[in-house]
């Protein structure tokens, strides 16, 4: 028998989230084949079986948080067909790294900031509280250091109890009433410990597992909304003359296989405007005290999928032509949604562009792709009256742009200006000609 453990598949990842078992106990499974899909805050990868024989036990049940070396199968190595009787499927059970409020021990996980702050600090991860979910994180490491830096509180002198005496029971006998009652001493309130919030669900409503790609997506919201701090600058941007270059070079792009859309002039837009204004395209990094500008132009396309919402990233944006852009775009759209984007489809960006196309509304205020320190929504283009330079009203198309940013780290002149530069290219699509595509 083997004991199949969860394999390291990633740099930096310290759990995975079973998605899916190909394979059941008693049935067979080849070397090299796809045995369990685990997701990570990475992607969703197939992990093979190392060997080739019989799954004789699951020990972790679809939707289980499992950390890396943990068992979570029995294989029988070289099985040469199915147990006449074969076991049946481990009863659900919980997460194997749940321990509310709990204390870590043994194996620590812990995230890559949360380790690094710890060294800075000198304090041993053993012993910290961990989150619901069993892991250590960065906040936990910084209440720690804060604690550690406190002063003891000082000693304070418990003063002795005062006795009351009770008043004779004769006395109140002799003026023929009762005796009063002495008043009980004050208790002190106690905090009211409330079990976590579970909802009821009525006969005819349905249940969604709340797992996969929708925890994935509630986590990365949840962890960039509580660290990053957003606020939100907008512009109404003319694109008369995009909307115009764009019917014309339409069907150049289709001999070409593309279907051009606006999305990849967004882009070269927004690579101009990041090489100007670089705060924007960069990291910060709290562990070891630095922001990281990027001199890379990866930009992420947001996606919907069947599974949720999915970021694909256009790797070296700055080094690919409009048509080249926008072939890519479409390849990683197709990828996302059939569920077959690669690790490297989806890692790596350092700016995010949100759009809804026809459907993206009059605003919105995205929210960062952490990380990164900046997030641009792009809304739909309407038909509307628009002045001229001389004053006349004539039709024209008008878009507008939010884009959403990190105060931490991009101040509200850098984060305005840097949105001017993206509508100076998207107004006047001329200038990417002069500026080499």
């Amino acid at each position: 028998m083997l004991e199949f453990k969860l394999p390291e598949i990633g740099e930096g990842v310290v759990e995975g989230e079973i998605v899916r078992w190909h394979k059941q106990p008693g049935e067979p499974v080849q070397a090299n084949e796809a045995l369990v899909e685990v997701m990570t805050d990475k992607a969703t990868i197939e992990v093979p079986s190392p060997v080739a024989g019989v799954v004789r036990e699951l020990k972790a049940q679809v939707g289980d948080i499992c950390a890396v070396e943990q068992v979570i199968a029995i294989l029988e190595v070289g099985g040469a067909r199915p147990a006449a009787s074969p076991a049946a499927p481990a009863a659900p059970s919980a997460p194997p790294l749940a321990a509310p409020s709990g204390m870590s021990n043994g194996t620590v996980l812990a995230t890559p900031a949360a380790r690094a702050l710890a060294r800075e600090e000198g304090i041993d991860l053993r012993g910290l509280p961990t989150d619901d979910r069993g892991r250590i994180t960065k906040g936990d490491v910084l209440k720690a250091a804060e604690a550690a830096k406190l002063p003891p509180a000082p000693s304070v002198p418990v003063p002795p109890p005062i006795v009351v005496p009770a008043a004779p029971p004769v006395a109140a006998a002799a003026v023929g009433k009762p005796a009063a009652p002495v008043p009980a001493a004050p208790v002190a309130s106690m905090p009211v410990v409330r079990p976590p919030h579970t909802a009821e669900a009525a006969v005819d409503d349905e249940v969604v597992p709340f797992r996969g790609m929708r925890r994935r997506i509630a986590e990365a919201m949840t962890r960039s909304y509580t660290s990053a701090v957003h606020y939100t600058y907008v512009e109404q941007v003319n694109v008369t003359k995009l909307v115009r270059l764009r019917q014309e070079a339409k069907a150049a792009a289709a001999e070409q296989g593309v279907s051009l859309t606006f999305l990849p002039f967004i882009v070269k837009a927004v690579v101009h405007a990041l090489k100007k204004y670089p705060i924007v395209n960069a990291e910060l990094d709290e562990a070891g005290g630095r922001i990281l500008l990027k001199k890379r132009y990866n930009i992420g396309v947001a996606a919907a999928t069947d599974q949720g919402l999915m970021v694909p990233v256009v790797h070296g944006a700055d080094k690919l032509s409009i048509l080249e852009i926008g072939r890519e775009i479409a390849r990683l759209g197709e990828a996302a949604k059939a569920g077959t984007a690669r690790r490297e489809d989806l890692t790596g960006g350092t700016f995010t562009i949100s759009s809804l196309g026809n459907i993206g509304g009059v605003l919105a205020t995205p929210i960062i792709n952490f990380p990164e320190v900046g997030i641009l929504g792009v809304h739909a283009i309407r038909k509307v009256p628009i002045v001229d330079e001389r004053d006349n009203i004539v039709v024209g198309h008008l878009m507008n742009l939010s884009v959403s940013l990190d105060h931490r780290v991009v101040d509200g002149f850098e984060g305005a200006n840097f949105l001017q530069e993206v509508r100076r290219f998207l107004e006047d699509p001329n200038l990417l000609l002069l500026a080499g595509i």
